[in-house]
């Protein structure tokens, strides 16, 4: 009985895959600037999106999903750290003017992410596409594309060029489990997709701004079929946890181009859902069956999950809660309300979130709060149950319902105490 013990220890000591052959590889894919509802799967009539809608009709699908920041580097710090802004303080996407970028990064790079908790569990981690925080390993990924600058520059190309450098790293690893981050900066501008795409939505009476924009998410889409059908060429699919969502919102402006028209349309860097709402999706056959969850889910719940799925411990500094046990149908998601917070493109202060703070807000049940820090601001009240789209302001004739979800706010961020 000594001798096996002895040989069992020896055999995992020379081939340490073995210690990780039960734990799921991870994809994330997160999509960047694309309207909540410019999906099939959403309910788009327009935009074509097959090869996701195929992923979400096997997959636990959230409909109502939130990203707590609709600014795209503050966002994809929250999904990679499971933390509020002003928590991991990566609130704004430029420094102060005369500040130096490389005084953002430490943020990042002394926060728990993803990656680098999964690096303790076995993982090799791949980073492709945007990401902010300058060279890969101060989000804590063992490999990755970008080294340098703003959106992501070298790991940019991956999606609208192709696939490769993805597969290169599966080439390098083909017994570890690997968490790979697919992030294109796509359906983001510039909106260049392929003619045989665009003419599909080149109609009579189409705006050719947003005949682009529709092009490319199915543009976006179709290079998720391309990862996938490799992922199942290479049979690696059967133990693969995919994980979607969208950095933020966006609807598209029309007309001639204008300076800054784009943020004017309620969506990308507004706490309106046009910009913090995000269909989220887990796709894991060996383990979560397809359903169709009406919960209020937050992109600080994505990280505990993944590492819950990973058997990797959850650090107390996330803010989220793992939606594993909803999704393996254990027990009920307890919990009715998530948060946001909304900040400008340029800090004013790097360290102090609560200074450059514009909005927070709040959604419980069909209720939501909009409260916004400047003195001639007035608190914004909608019933998302019959106005989705955010026309009606009811604060005026639901005073208890405003101090109801202004009290929890305040709890769930004590500098917000200071502020009001």
């Amino acid at each position: 009985m000594l001798n096996r013990f002895f040989l069992f220890f020896f055999l995992v000591l020379s081939s340490p895959s073995l210690l990780w052959a039960d734990k799921p590889n991870i994809l994330m894919i997160v999509g960047d600037d694309w309207g909540w509802n410019d999906f099939g799967f959403m309910g788009s009539k327009v935009v074509q999106t097959p090869h996701l809608d195929k992923l979400a009709q096997q997959a636990a699908v959230f409909p109502n999903g939130y990203v707590p920041t609709s600014l795209c580097r503050a966002s994809l710090a929250t999904i990679l750290t499971g933390q509020y802004a002003h928590q991991h303080k990566i609130c704004c996407n430029d420094p102060p003017e005369g500040v130096d970028r490389a005084e953002m990064l430490p943020f990042l790079k002394n926060s728990p992410t993803i990656p680098r908790l999964l690096k303790e569990s076995g993982y090799k981690s791949f980073q492709t596409g945007k990401f902010w925080e300058g060279h890969y390993s101060n989000g804590g990924f063992t490999e990755g594309m970008t080294t340098k600058g703003r959106h992501g520059e070298e790991g940019l190309v991956i999606g609208r060029k192709d696939l490769k450098p993805i597969y290169e790293f599966l080439d390098k690893y083909p017994k570890d489990p690997w968490f790979i981050w697919y992030a294109p900066m796509m359906p983001h501008l510039p909106h260049n997709p392929p003619e045989a795409i665009l003419k599909k939505y080149q109609i009579a009476g189409r705006d050719e701004r947003l005949a682009k924009y529709y092009a490319m998410c199915e543009w976006t889409d179709q290079t998720v079929g391309e990862l996938m059908a490799e992922l199942a060429k290479r049979k690696l699919l059967e133990n693969t946890l995919v994980v979607f969502v969208v950095d933020n919102g966006w609807v598209q402006a029309t007309g001639p181009v204008k300076a800054n028209d784009q943020f004017l349309t309620r969506s990308k860097n507004t706490p309106y859902d046009k910009g913090v709402r995000t269909p989220i999706f887990f796709w894991w056959p060996q383990r979560i069956k397809p359903a169709t969850y009406p919960d209020l889910v937050s992109t600080v719940d994505l990280a505990p999950t993944i590492l819950q799925a990973t058997g990797t411990n959850i650090p107390k500094e996330m803010a989220g809660v793992s939606l594993l046990n909803l999704l393996e149908g254990k027990e009920k998601l307890k919990r009715d309300t998530i948060f946001g917070e909304i900040y400008p493109h340029p800090a004013k202060v790097l360290d102090k979130p609560a200074i450059n703070l514009t909005h927070r807000w709040v959604r419980s049940g069909k209720w939501k709060l909009i409260v916004p820090l400047s003195k001639e601001g007035k608190p914004e009240l909608y019933d998302l149950s019959t106005d989705p789209e955010e026309t009606k302001n009811l604060a005026e004739e639901n005073p208890k319902i405003v101090e109801e979800l202004r009290e929890k706010l305040k709890t769930s961020w004590d500098s917000w105490k200071e502020l009001n």
